[in-house]
């Protein structure tokens, strides 16, 4: 990179870098209150209540990547204009295309950057959050246990307590499992438990204790000891049957092997969908970066402002946006989605080009021709 390719690159990179600091912020914010209430009502940690919110986050990056980009690039070479920084620098020969080279070569590193997360980083911490709301689900489900009463947790079940400390243990169990007809019933005693959320349903592992039983024929009580016991909770408190993960929680790789398995032939197509969609998405970083370049570079520039060329790029950006999700979501019913999604992001790519690389041209025959004027009059 040249001098002025840094100065640029550096400055577009610390304003991109702002920008996404202050868009992941708001979607915190907006996240947060999503799990605010699930959190306090399951009476789970501060820090159960971040993690999760956190884990949400890269999901958004999608989202936020390439809005961030073509604010600083707007912003940055605007103020280039205003500065007369810009004028300069195509006195000096720097065509259009040449200009907007630090602000393409960031915008393929975000891109890069963004393929990345929603290949591994958001399916991983979307799959992980998805777990973790489950356990408060089932922390809030043992609320129903209450100190120091005997509770029927369900036909058969009694359960006592005799205080939960502040990570969520139960401690001093006594449970009354009566439940199976065609077995005794027994009664267990632990000195700790805890309530967690399984696949098949929520369970209740015991620590420490001995599990009783009594056999009315022979008069015999016979004990179990034991270091670790799990319990089942009933029917009403069992959470859903074992449930797939959707194709946004799965990594690249294992949509990828998804074609060699059994699945139904909806289920692969929602995941080939998924693939075209990390695939193409990362592409429109630079594509409405490309916009927001075109917008600022080609033309004619007044330092009086550039109002009206800005809210166009804009609506532009917007407009793409929407282009893509629309075909997105087409192309879950229908093959055509899929060919839309990749015109949504080529022909941004190619006008784009195509209108910088015209400029370049036109700039390039003006210095040969005034070169060539020179000459003649030397």
């Amino acid at each position: 990179m040249q001098i002025i390719d840094r100065y640029i690159f550096r400055q577009i990179m610390i304003a991109t870098v702002f920008i996404v600091g202050i868009l992941s912020v708001l979607v915190l914010l907006t996240q947060s209150l999503r799990y605010l209430d699930l959190v306090m009502s399951a009476g789970a940690s501060g820090l159960s209540f971040w993690v999760i919110t956190l884990l949400t986050l890269p999901s958004f990056f999608e989202v936020i990547f390439p809005i961030s980009l073509v604010a600083a690039v707007l912003f940055v070479y605007h103020r280039l204009v205003m500065d007369s920084e810009l004028f300069v620098m195509k006195a000096l020969g720097f065509s259009p295309l040449r200009l907007a080279r630090p602000a393409l070569i960031l915008a393929v590193i975000l891109g890069v950057t963004l393929f990345a997360v929603m290949s591994w980083i958001a399916p991983y911490t979307k799959a992980n959050a998805i777990v973790m709301r489950k356990d408060i689900k089932a922390q809030m489900s043992s609320l129903i246990f209450r100190e120091g009463v005997f509770t029927e947790a369900g036909k058969g079940l009694t359960v006592y307590m005799r205080e939960r400390d502040k990570d969520g243990n139960l401690l001093g169990l006594v449970i009354h499992d009566a439940r199976d007809p065609e077995h005794r019933p027994s009664t267990i005693i632990a000195a700790r438990g805890v309530f967690v959320s399984t696949d098949s349903g929520h369970q209740v592992l015991v620590y420490d204790g001995s599990r009783q039983e009594y056999d009315e024929k022979t008069g015999v009580l016979k004990r179990l000891d034991f270091d670790r016991y799990t319990i089942d909770m009933p029917e009403p408190t069992q959470a859903a049957p074992t449930r797939r993960q959707e194709p946004d929680e799965l990594q690249l790789q294992d949509l990828l092997s998804s074609s060699d398995s059994d699945d139904t032939r909806a289920l692969k197509r929602a995941y080939t969908l998924e693939v075209q969609k990390r695939i193409l998405a990362p592409l429109l970083v630079p594509a409405l970066a490309l916009i927001a370049l075109v917008s600022i570079l080609s033309g004619s520039h007044d330092r009086r402002g550039m109002t009206r060329r800005l809210m166009a790029a804009a609506g532009v950006v917007v407009l793409v946006e929407i282009f893509f999700l629309t075909s997105y979501n087409l192309a879950k019913s229908s093959p055509v989605g899929f060919g839309l999604m990749i015109l949504s992001v080529l022909l941004p790519i190619l006008g784009s080009l195509a209108v910088l690389g015209k400029d370049h041209l036109l700039q390039w025959g003006r210095i040969s021709q005034d070169n060539q004027t020179e000459g003649e009059a030397a």
